[in-house]
């Protein structure tokens, strides 16, 4: 996992001082009211509700075990149906390649399947309807030691393109047909919906960014198309319609040469790509083309229900390891896009913007995410925090500090963030918004290097050194969404009551989880929240008793925690939709059968996992999976 944040940052220490010497943050305090202030500052318990939060609905279904075998249990009373898996075609018309077992389909056919290692997703309602709709997919990464009949080695020309083809996005058409116990879903194959994005695809590039001199390439000397999206990890759906998904550890991809630019270290980037595509593709070799990589770490917006719409990259978002983006409204309409990073050390981010959404959808809100003002999180030690605007000019953010204009504020979001003292935070994941109570929701997963020698100590945010189990994270802002200020506490801190290390034991009520990664309300008001420990962790240590990457559901009003899934051997539960009506639950079974190393022995493809096909000779492969209750009701009721 990448560290690649050298700042130095307050410590919790350097906050409290502070805090002392400012009487501002007691009048803030102040300002937060004495029943807000008395349960932020209350010693942290498991899934407490916050004040303002209305009722919702409860826990109807019955835990299950902890996961240990290459399966995926759901508890009863449910049925689990495997989807769309990778290397299924995704509807395209007249260009169905079938998938082939042994890894020998082109990368011609790659581009017309659905990618490896399915993550974000979203569904969207056809006119309304909970029986059909689109799903939209990010395909985060690729296991080359599955994805080619002979591996990984020798890397050639043709299995990076290939490769690249089995990353980017997919739309998909969905339909339910039957009803109840005889339900079951299926893709809809031709569809005039379907596309596959991959890295040959053109984006726009939008917003303060766009057109940038660090953005020009010799391919591109405009600075305003960019082919591909890469390591696209979280995604959410926009009010107006659209699909937003992140681009994460994009830098992986990229060969630095032996002399890397400090701005390039700071978002650790390597001599050598870890998939050695600089080698193939003479623009992911950034001694060549140091451009490049700027052009990557953004947050995409998609309009799935237009197929012949050119997909964006919103600069104004700001470049980061981005796991995804995820929008609420203020009460007179301004869009609100929360973000975080997926890396030790990094930032949360919040975006706010100028103009007001309309009616109309995507078409009414092409530009809506391309003005506004973007901040970095502040968390205090007092139980507040305070939103830093990364505006060129203010504050240490000007050309002497190596921020020409707000172009280059937003390409270097990071050092930016370092300058500004945010806070340095254990891997911020996905987040979720509740629209009843306004609180919003933030995953750290964890960070074993939180006070390791030479790294940051623990602080208030982030309270666990050594931190192997992760914890949610929740701030409430000051009056409205846009909020300057906000207050804060900790939904749960993950772990094993069992483990005999204190940091490790958590304070969860309920069934116990490591590494939280997913999050997500459900329309009857349940957050789910879904787990990503990696195949070097499970089964052994402090995540022994833990089983399986498992998802769980909170009842915000009692507090409990009850696992509803546990998935197969090494893989990840990720991705996180429902239909309208509640009544079908769309998640993603993401690299099972993960190796230690991520990269799988073509001899033995299915050494640790052969779900979901359990062929004979076969693989593993990623897959959505849809869950429905035998009945028919409603999803956790």
């Amino acid at each position: 996992m990448e560290d690649s944040n050298l700042s130095a940052n307050p410590s919790i220490h350097e906050v409290i001082a502070h805090s002392a010497q400012h009487p501002d943050r007691r009048q803030l305090l102040q300002g937060a009211g004495l029943l807000g202030l008395l349960a932020l500052l209350q010693p942290l318990t498991a899934c407490t509700t916050p004040a303002s939060a209305s009722p919702r609905g409860s826990l109807g279904f019955s835990g299950i075990a902890p996961g240990m075998g290459d399966k995926l249990v759901v508890p009863p009373g449910y049925i689990a149906q495997v989807l769309a898996a990778w290397g299924e075609p995704v509807g395209i018309a007249g260009q169905m390649p079938a998938f082939r077992m042994d890894g020998s389909n082109s990368a011609e056919d790659q581009a017309l399947q659905l990618g490896m290692h399915h993550d974000g997703m979203e569904y969207f309602a056809l006119n309304g309807a909970s029986d059909h709709g689109l799903i939209a997919l990010n395909h985060e990464y690729t296991d080359d030691g599955l994805l080619h009949p002979d591996g990984f080695l020798p890397m050639t020309a043709a299995k990076v393109r290939k490769s690249q083809n089995a990353h980017g996005l997919s739309v998909f058409e969905v339909r339910r047909q039957d009803a109840g116990a005889n339900a079951s879903w299926a893709m809809v194959r031709p569809s005039a919906y379907a596309r596959r994005f991959t890295l040959q695809t053109p984006f726009e590039v939008s917003g303060p960014a766009a057109g940038h001199p660090l953005l020009r390439t010799a391919a591109d000397p405009q600075g305003r198309t960019v082919l591909g999206t890469l390591n696209n990890c979280a995604s959410s759906q926009t009010p107006w319609g659209t699909y937003l998904s992140g681009e994460e550890n994009w830098m992986y991809y990229f060969g630095g040469g032996k002399d890397i630019h400090a701005h390039h270290q700071r978002w650790g980037l390597r001599e050598k790509g870890l998939y050695n595509w600089e080698a193939h593709d003479a623009r992911f070799d950034a001694a060549r083309h140091p451009n490049e990589p700027n052009r990557f770490g953004w947050v995409v917006e998609v309009d799935p229900l237009d197929p012949t719409s050119t997909p964006v990259k919103r600069t104004a978002l700001g470049r980061a390891a981005h796991e995804g983006a995820w929008v609420a409204l203020t009460r007179d309409q301004r869009a609100v896009v929360y973000s975080g990073e997926d890396a030790r050390f990094e930032y949360i981010y919040k975006f706010v913007s100028s103009a007001r959404m309309q009616p109309g959808g995507a078409k009414a809100n092409r530009k809506l995410l391309d003005e506004g003002t973007l901040y970095v999180a502040r968390f205090d030690a007092d139980g507040t925090g305070r939103w830093l605007p990364l505006v060129h000019g203010q504050g240490p953010l000007t050309a002497a500090n190596g921020f020409t204009d707000q172009g280059e504020v937003l390409i270097k979001t990071r050092q930016a963030s370092d300058l500004l003292g945010a806070t340095k935070m254990d891997r911020p994941e996905w987040l979720a918004i509740d629209k009843s109570s306004r609180w919003v929701y933030c995953t750290l997963t964890n960070n074993s290097q939180r006070g390791e020698p030479g790294k940051p100590g623990v602080d208030a945010a982030n309270p666990r050194a050594n931190n192997t189990m992760g914890q949610i994270i929740r701030w409430l802002e000051d009056g409205d969404f846009d909020g300057a200020t906000f207050v804060w506490n900790h939904l749960l801190l993950a772990g094993d009551p069992a483990n005999s290390r204190a940091e490790a034991k958590g304070n969860i009520q309920g069934d116990m989880l490591g590494c939280p990664d997913g999050l997500g309300f459900s329309p009857n008001g349940l957050l789910w929240i879904q787990t990503d420990a990696h195949a070097t962790q499970m089964y052994k240590g402090e995540l022994e008793r833990i089983g399986n990457n498992q998802m769980l559901a909170c009842d915000t009003q009692t507090g409990e925690v009850r696992r509803f899934l546990t998935g197969p051997t090494n893989c990840e539960i990720t991705g996180l939709t429902f239909t309208p009506d509640g009544r079908s639950l769309f998640i993603n079974v993401q690299h099972p059968g993960e190796t230690p190393t991520d990269r799988s022995d073509p001899k033995k493809p299915s050494q640790f996992s052969n779900w979901p096909d359990y062929q004979a000779g076969g693989r593993p492969r990623s897959a959505t999976v849809v869950i429905r209750k035998a009945d028919g009701g409603v999803i956790g009721s």
